[in-house]
């Protein structure tokens, strides 16, 4: 363990555009994943289990579901009398702080968190990304380097990577270099988010962003730019699984790839556990004529039709001549008798109708309102919405939250098309 040693900092404020009605009424981080877990749980879990039991959350952005979540940090081992996990905000003070103006700018607000507990190291971690790491590693090779600051980087495909910050390293795998999300990335090396900073370093460096005019207080965009000049800057390679599940695509994507034969994310692993808060459930159930292949199923979950390559969290209800296939149904979902849903997400406690077909079809339009979100085929529907018996919902549409039966002008939504409710605003 590292007791006062190491203080870890996780930026769990996030809106999470990308992701659209997903986040709309959570923070990315609690955006729920793999049937049974939050995105921050990976995060966390990571920290415990190599040996970090003093985590800072910084939340900002609809944390009430984080917050219900996490609690006082006891599915995680972190419910202690020294250390522990703590719920941190940004505040208005004399000093006119408000809301986060970017990730330094979050830490910067909580230096007086981090210095009443005056760690050497302080490790800073990005919320809404899914992966297993054992950050005991990062810290040995950051200490061995004498490094001032130490950011993990990993490969990933070239057509992502301007997503990402791009790394240049020197010989000594010392940084020398650092773009943040050029649009013609020429390296796919790139920054993940994870920061082992040595204290009073990482003090000067916010302190110092703080008196900058004009400053977005980003680390990627103003604080490492600068400290590669006259800082010892390193990276620490990553091979393992690492996800950011800040798109739709990408957040589909990471929960298929939990069905593959072999698993690249490692979350069955019982030396490296996920811990994330454990339901009151009834065991599964299958009917008679239910069909299920390939796919994770939650608990208090019962089936009775036919389910394949998808991920059904906790007490979703399948009902007879159903066929779902490729999606991704959150706690509590409904799909009424004879409906067909095909690379659809659902977030928790959607209402399908009978004889509905969602996702379907051989138009694929890119989605009107978001272009940038919908693309690839995947149709999503918000919190707790209520499709009509009967609807024939295309790919790439948007159903927003809390819409219910009322709000659709047809029964036939075309490919491309989105759904909202309609705003109260006078």
């Amino acid at each position: 363990m590292f007791k006062n040693e190491v203080v870890a900092m996780i930026l769990a404020g996030g809106e999470g555009r990308r992701l659209n009605i997903l986040s709309a009424k959570r923070a990315k981080p609690a955006v729920p994943f793999g049937g049974k877990y939050r995105i921050i749980d990976f995060c966390l879990s990571n920290c415990v289990n190599s040996g970090i039991y003093c985590v800072g959350v910084l939340t900002q952005y609809n944390p009430r579901s984080l917050h219900e979540h996490i609690r006082i940090g006891k599915d995680w081992d972190l419910d202690r009398l020294n250390g522990g996990v703590f719920l941190l905000q940004p505040f208005i003070s004399d000093a006119d702080t408000d809301w986060y103006r970017g990730t330094a700018d979050a830490i910067y607000q909580s230096l007086r968190f981090i210095r009443n507990r005056a760690p050497e190291l302080v490790l800073i971690l990005s919320g809404d990304h899914v992966y297993t790491m054992n950050y005991r590693h990062m810290i040995e090779f950051h200490k061995k380097k004498k490094a001032d600051l130490t950011l993990a980087v990993i490969q990933v495909p070239i057509e992502e990577a301007h997503r990402f910050g791009i790394i240049t390293v020197g010989a000594e795998g010392e940084v020398i270099r650092f773009d943040e999300k050029p649009e013609n990335p020429q390296s796919n090396l790139v920054n993940m988010g994870i920061y082992v900073f040595n204290r009073e370093v990482l003090e000067e460096e916010v302190e110092k962003e703080a008196m900058r005019e004009g400053t977005s207080f980003d680390f990627g965009r103003d604080i490492i730019p600068r400290m590669i000049q006259d800082k010892r800057v390193f990276t620490y390679s990553f091979s393992g699984y690492w996800k950011d599940v800040g798109t739709i695509d990408s957040y589909w994507e990471a929960n298929m790839e939990l069905l593959g034969e072999e698993s690249p994310l490692r979350f069955k692993d019982i030396d490296w556990p996920i811990y994330t808060p454990v339901a009151d459930r009834p065991p599964v159930k299958f009917g008679r004529d239910a069909q299920v292949e390939n796919c994770i199923i939650g608990e208090g979950a019962i089936i009775n039709g036919k389910v394949s390559q998808s991920v059904i969290f906790n007490g979703v209800y399948v009902s007879e001549e159903v066929k779902i296939e490729g999606s991704i149904l959150m706690n509590d979902c409904y799909i009424g008798k004879n409906s067909q849903l095909e690379r659809v997400i659902l977030d928790k406690g959607v209402m399908i109708g009978e004889e509905s077909r969602v996702g379907g079809g051989q138009v694929l339009n890119v989605n009107k309102k978001y272009p940038e979100v919908l693309w690839s085929g995947i149709t999503i529907i918000g919190k707790n919405s209520r499709i009509p018996s009967g609807c024939e919902i295309g790919k790439n549409c948007i159903i927003g939250a809390d819409v219910d039966e009322n709000d659709f002008p047809s029964l036939i939504v075309f490919s491309g098309e989105t759904i909202e409710k309609p705003s109260m605003e006078v």
